[in-house]
């Protein structure tokens, strides 16, 4: 890997760890706003309805935090393209 290779690849990291900390912000405020909502409205003791936009929406923030720190994803182009060709080498071989 040459310098500029690896200058690339560092600048992906750190696209993806900025948009991390930026949609983790978001993620934040807006629950803290549906939590003081619900407060207001129904306050304890009713249902706690916030708690399906903390977990759907955390799903999807604990995705973003794997891909951006781990380096590893499921949903990468690449990854799946060397999967598919590394199949189709494999199934020519035999």
């Amino acid at each position: 890997m040459n310098n500029d290779e690896r200058d690339e690849a560092l600048w992906k990291i750190a696209k993806k760890r900025a948009m991390f900390k930026r949609s983790f912000s978001v993620y934040v405020v807006v629950n803290a706003f549906l939590i003081a909502v619900w407060y207001f409205s129904s306050g304890p003791g009713s249902y706690f309805w916030p708690i399906w936009p903390i977990i759907g929406w955390g799903f999807g923030i604990l995705m973003q935090y794997l891909a951006a720190y781990q380096g590893k994803s499921i949903f990468t182009d690449e990854q799946e393209y060397e999967r598919l060709k590394n199949q189709q080498n494999n199934h020519y071989k035999n």
